[in-house]
């Protein structure tokens, strides 16, 4: 008895009977909306965005807080965008595949007519393009958000740590894509249960880009530049390297403000709302 009593003392004092942190899960709780999309409730959170040995727009790593929000727990689908917009500009059709060419400015539309068929209050004024953040209504994500939701509590290059080799495993990117789009929700999902953050179609992010912007950035809920020429895309794709498909990678790509534009067939969005 001696002996054992002895032995937990020791167990106790070495660390091991102090309670821990329960690791990050991908069982995740999500709420089914109207149009079928299932959405995850991403925490109120802190986390380093960016990384000192990334390009220089992800330059430097800096600390940034996000409110809590809800985020679709995958791309939005052709079937989904087809059965609110009545359209599909993608360029290879397959309804459980993300839509694909697709404008940052037809994005912010669907968000819209989403957010009506819903009986919400659209976020984005389709005069100035402009996000009321305090509207119910769905938006893209800022791109604090997007990486905030992407890192899922993870510090490392990728959500699922620091080896590319293990990419294939939660993404379609251009070693096993065969050069297209796949369905969505196939691969791994990160720690907070969301699908494809990582390859399958760059998703759209609400910001202005900035390349220097992450100099001066606001600590809390940072939202872009106020003005710009393009707007920032995540997560790389199907045709991505794995360079490319890491949590601080930064892409932009013109808006395409009119409905006859067109953006390369490798870019798609995801939507969020606030909770």
């Amino acid at each position: 008895m001696k002996l054992f009593t002895t032995l937990c003392a020791i167990l106790v004092l070495s660390g091991c009977g102090r309670p821990t942190t329960p690791p990050a899960t991908s069982e995740a709780h999500t709420i089914k909306t109207a149009c079928g999309m299932d959405m995850v409730p991403v925490p109120t959170g802190e986390f380093i965005m960016g990384a000192n040995d990334g390009a220089v727009d992800a330059k430097p790593a800096h600390s940034v807080k996000v409110e809590g929000f809800l985020m679709d727990q995958h791309e939005v689908t052709q079937e989904v965008y087809e059965k609110i917009m009545n359209a599909n500009p993608s360029r290879r059709k397959s309804p459980k595949s993300p839509v694909e060419q697709v404008t940052w400015s037809a994005a912010v539309k669907f968000c819209n007519a989403r957010s009506a068929q819903e009986g919400l209050t659209p976020c984005y004024d389709p005069k100035t393009w402009q996000c009321n953040f305090a509207a119910t209504g769905y938006r893209l994500p800022t791109e604090a958000e997007w990486e905030y939701a992407c890192r899922a509590g993870s510090s490392s290059s990728f959500y699922f740590g620091d080896r590319p080799e293990n990419l294939k495993s939660y993404a379609w990117f251009e070693a096993n894509s065969e050069s297209k789009p796949h369905a969505v929700s196939q691969r791994k999902p990160n720690a907070w249960g969301l699908y494809d953050m990582a390859g399958n179609v760059w998703e759209w992010c609400n910001d202005f880009y900035g390349a220097k912007y992450y100099r001066g950035s606001p600590p809390d809920n940072p939202r872009g530049p106020e003005q710009g020429e393009k707007r920032v895309l995540r997560g790389g794709a199907w045709s991505s390297s794995p360079e490319n498909c890491t949590s601080f990678v930064r892409n932009c790509d013109e808006a395409g403000t009119t409905d006859v534009c067109l953006t390369m067939d490798s870019n798609g969005f995801r939507c969020v709302r606030r909770k």
